[in-house]
């Protein structure tokens, strides 16, 4: 339960439609109470009108609106036809105004829980954008998933019915204890000796109930998370024909899942006949009891009281068997929060300073002495990395894969925070720099491209608040994809599916570059984006960002050397480290590192043009 204390924001929150919920509750368990009583006057002076002299009406024990209601038909000359269809219309009165009230109760509480998982759904997934990059590579998709849906539907369940049926549980056990004490006290202790074999049994299912769903839960998850993964990774599963294998695997999780949910099911299902079974003894126990002190002639013990007595334990009967079903909306609840809060509580590595610097960037870059470990596997990505990009200059870096290239990107986005010295944006430590305004001033194409089930002009917007479809085609142009734009049949309405499925590789990073080069920042990363576009639309793309990186800082990672970009510098990384620096001719000059890529470069170039030519012969 103590997991639970941090919906109490939301209860407070809502506490007007919580606090009218409880009032319409009371109101409706208050008119319908008055029913039995009516019933049993009823039953009383019927055995009168059939000559049982010997019983008395009792009205004593009664609410005052039903005494004030009997005495004032009895104030009247009625026949007893007369009598009993007014106390039936009475009954029927009450019983409306109890169901109208049901109705609000349910209005007010049931649409507060819907209030609370909307916001609840919001919280959750605003602390998702919060966190940090590490993050996400530690917690699988479906997992994150399964607790912004299933956990959070499972608290509702809490914050909703199962505060609704525990209110309702109080004051309809309350309401029904008080009558029927004022009634007969020896009777209501004989027939509530049941409950306390009833209150063990629902303890002791309940611990199992709480464990058996903790489980579940986590099942669950590893499930949503086996599902999520094969339908994103389908091309890989039927390129390897492992269809059978990733089948089995699920069937394996599924096969778990199902006998867990079914051992808690067979449980539930001996738990709540069980629970009907001991509610059923209680009105055994009325009628035998009951009819034994009234054929003995026990004081005010009448038929017209046993069927009160009667009609209360079935008034208690769905409020008291429910109990076990809302201890374990509130075990699952539970056990659904505490994994809620697991996340919740997670706090983000990378953070706002306490008084950030906002202020426009200009583009003047400085690396100093930085290093860099990952978290999570320990690599040292960078080691004493030490560079100045000036303002307006365009820099390459260049290395093979792992050699830390990319990690420059992520460090400069503040993706990640360096272990070691510093990286200074126009002379201000990015630390101390405004978090959002940072990277809303940076544009940045990454090597994972991705796309959003939207259409091309959605994605190619999606980093800016208001632009024009003319700025968006010119966006296109720059990026060397408005030809193949142009030739579908919706153009830029065209919806490119879950993750740009519909458009090729290439077509895919040309459409990330208009999304980066839109937003016209004064500093661009480009990281290694060109590697899904042939030699010939690669010169095409690199040739319309000479004149659209114009006095723009410009950072373009690759594998590979441009030799026709004008390079202010060029960067060659190995191991973290910088191992060569300079212009394109000072490096070839050097006959180093740089030489060699740049050599087998061509000589692949080379070899690639004549196997194009014996094709084409």
């Amino acid at each position: 339960m103590k997991h639970l204390k941090t919906l109490n924001k939301y209860l407070w929150k809502y506490r007007v439609r919580l606090l009218s919920g409880i009032i319409f509750i009371v109101l409706s368990n208050y008119f319908a109470i008055l029913a039995p009583q009516i019933t049993g006057y009823i039953f009383d002076i019927l055995q009168q009108y059939l000559g049982a002299e010997s019983v008395k009406t009792r009205v004593d024990s009664y609410d005052p609106l039903v005494v004030l209601f009997i005495g004032t038909l009895n104030g009247y000359e009625l026949s007893f036809a007369g009598k009993v269809t007014l106390f039936s219309i009475a009954i029927l009165v009450f019983s409306l105004l109890s169901g109208v009230f049901m109705f609000l109760m349910r209005q007010a509480i049931i649409v507060m829980s819907r209030h609370i998982e909307f916001d609840q759904k919001n919280e959750v997934f605003r602390h998702y954008l919060k966190l940090d990059i590490n993050f996400y590579k530690t917690h699988s998709t479906g997992d994150l998933m399964s607790r912004i849906s299933e956990d959070v539907s499972r608290v509702r369940m809490y914050t909703g019915p199962a505060i609704m049926y525990i209110v309702n549980l109080v004051f309809r056990i309350s309401f029904c204890l008080f009558y029927m004490i004022r009634e007969n006290w020896e009777l209501t202790l004989y027939v509530l000796s049941p409950l306390p074999v009833l209150a063990l049994t629902i303890y002791w299912v309940n611990n199992i109930i709480h464990k058996k769903s903790e489980k579940i839960q986590a099942l669950l998850s590893d499930l949503t998370s086996n599902a999520q993964e094969s339908y994103s990774g389908i091309r890989v599963i039927k390129s390897f024909v492992q269809e059978k294998a990733m089948f089995g695997f699920f069937n394996e999780n599924s096969e778990s899942y199902k006998k867990n949910a079914i051992g808690l099911a067979k449980l539930e299902a001996v738990y709540f006949p069980a629970m009907g079974l001991l509610i059923g003894l209680s009105t055994l126990l009325t009628i035998m009891i009951g009819g034994l002190y009234a054929i003995h002639g026990r004081p005010g013990m009448t038929v017209g009281a046993i069927a009160e007595f009667v009609m209360y334990i079935n008034m208690l009967t769905f409020p008291v068997s429910a109990i076990g079903w809302t201890a374990s909306m509130i075990q699952r609840a539970a056990a659904s929060q505490k994994r809620i809060n697991e996340f919740l509580n997670t706090r983000p590595g990378i953070l706002n300073p306490p008084a950030p610097v906002i202020r426009p960037i200009e583009g003047h870059i400085l690396f100093e002495k930085v290093d860099f470990t990952y978290p999570n596997t320990g690599i040292q990505a960078l080691k004493n990395f030490n560079l100045e990009i000036k303002q307006g200059q365009k820099i390459a870096i260049i290395g093979h894969t792992g050699s830390g290239k990319t990690t420059v990107a992520q460090l400069l986005l503040r993706l990640y925070d360096c272990s070691g010295g510093r990286i200074l944006m126009d002379g201000v430590d990015i630390r101390q720099l405004d978090l959002a305004t940072l990277r809303r001033e940076l544009s940045y194409v990454p090597q994972d491209v991705f796309l959003f089930s939207d259409t091309i002009a959605g994605n190619i917007l999606f980093g800016v608040d208001h632009s024009s479809r003319e700025q968006v085609e010119k966006a296109a142009v720059y990026a060397n994809v408005e030809k193949e734009i142009e030739g579908f049949p919706e153009k830029y309405e065209t919806r490119v599916g879950e993750r740009g499925v519909a458009l090729s590789g290439g077509q895919k990073q040309r459409t990330t570059i208009a999304r980066a080069l839109i937003k016209d920042s004064q500093v661009i990363i480009f990281d290694d984006c060109l590697s899904a576009v042939d030699t010939r639309t690669e010169k095409e793309i690199l040739s319309h960002l000479t004149r659209f990186l114009h006095q723009k800082t410009a950072l373009i990672i690759t594998h590979r050397i441009l030799p026709f970009f004008p390079f202010d510098q060029i960067v060659v990384m190995e191991d973290g480290l910088i191992i060569e620096q300079g212009t394109h001719d000072e490096l070839l000059a050097l006959n180093g590192y740089y030489t060699f890529l740049f050599n087998r470069q061509n000589l692949e170039n080379e070899d690639g043009s004549m196997q194009d030519k014996s094709l084409k012969s």
